[in-house]
């Protein structure tokens, strides 16, 4: 055990420690007092700004062609798979499309869920060409889907103009493109009307 001797020179050592900027006479007048609230000094630090990490611009994913599928990967059936998880993905988000679910809810979940790997169908068309398509989406974009068909061809198909159909597991819901045309990231927050119009 410390003498008090020992115990006294250990504190004053320790108060000149915490207390840099004190001197020996406040620190003795301090002792005198039952309680010694000791103060921190930080030292300043110099923040180092972050760097943002910059991705890419729209024109360096072009060139870089990010986005674009290679011709021996346009095949129908390598993309299969991915429409049987988009399946599960909607009935887990459907809570299993039981049959006496209510329409407009299943309606207004799928305007607002993942379209890729969707099998759909452009049923009506303002360019009789379009009419008919049917295939798995593949990428989405603002204005435009892009589809892949049983006959291993991409089409590009504007949003604009068009209706296209989407059916699972017996359920079939319609798209009005033109009430559609936002990037797949902004529709969560997007509030649809259920019944859409269209000049055709």
């Amino acid at each position: 055990p410390q003498g008090a001797e020992e115990a006294k020179a250990f504190v004053n050592t320790f108060l000149k420690r915490s207390m840099p900027k004190k001197k020996d006479e406040a620190i003795q007048d301090l002792l005198t007092r039952k309680a010694v609230v000791l103060q921190h000094y930080s030292k300043n630090k110099t923040k180092q700004k972050r760097k943002k990490t910059k991705g890419f611009t729209a024109k360096q994913r072009r060139e870089m062609r990010l986005f674009e599928i290679e011709p021996d990967q346009q095949r129908y059936t390598i993309f299969l798979p991915l429409h049987e998880l988009w399946k599960q993905y909607i009935r887990d988000l459907c809570h299993g499309l039981k049959p006496d679910a209510q329409p407009h809810m299943i309606q207004g979940k799928l305007l607002k869920a993942d379209l890729h790997g969707a099998i759909v169908t452009v049923t009506k068309s303002k360019c009789p060409s379009y009419v008919g398509i049917t295939g798995i989406i593949l990428q989405e974009f603002k204005h435009v889907f892009k589809i892949i068909t049983k006959e291993d061809k991409l089409k590009v198909v504007p949003k604009l103009n068009n209706v296209f159909s989407l059916e699972i597991d017996g359920f079939i819901s319609y798209i009005y493109g033109s009430k559609f045309q936002l990037r797949a990231s902004e529709r969560s927050a997007k509030k649809f009307k259920l019944k859409g119009t269209i000049d055709l």
